[in-house]
């Protein structure tokens, strides 16, 4: 099971850049997908395609994140087309991945 999620980070220079990261739950092992001041459809899905493969020959079966709308469909379609399930959390609830990640792991 992996969770994904945004992070930003301010530069000296007052830009924002956003990075998007992997989080296995079991093993606490992190992937940096990448860092970029425009996070679009197109930029996360190439991040997808670069990770889905990994994901799926160390057995993943569940990928969970958020509503956010910087995750475009054919981002979750790289996933699935791996045999990875989509594991979206309830809007506006910010501690849910916690709890989704301790429901997934019970069935």
């Amino acid at each position: 099971m992996v969770a994904c999620d945004f992070f930003t980070v301010e530069s000296v220079f007052l830009r924002r850049y956003y990075a998007l990261f992997f989080i296995a739950h079991a093993s606490r092992r992190v992937w940096f997908a990448g860092c970029t001041s425009n996070p679009n459809g197109g930029w996360g899905t190439q991040q997808a395609r670069n990770l889905g493969l990994d994901f799926s020959g160390q057995g993943v079966r569940f990928l969970i994140r958020d509503r956010d709308s910087k995750y475009s469909r054919p981002f979750d379609e790289v996933f699935r087309s791996e045999g990875i399930r989509i594991v979206k959390t309830p809007v506006r609830s910010p501690k849910a991945k916690t709890l989704v990640s301790h429901c997934t792991s019970w069935g």
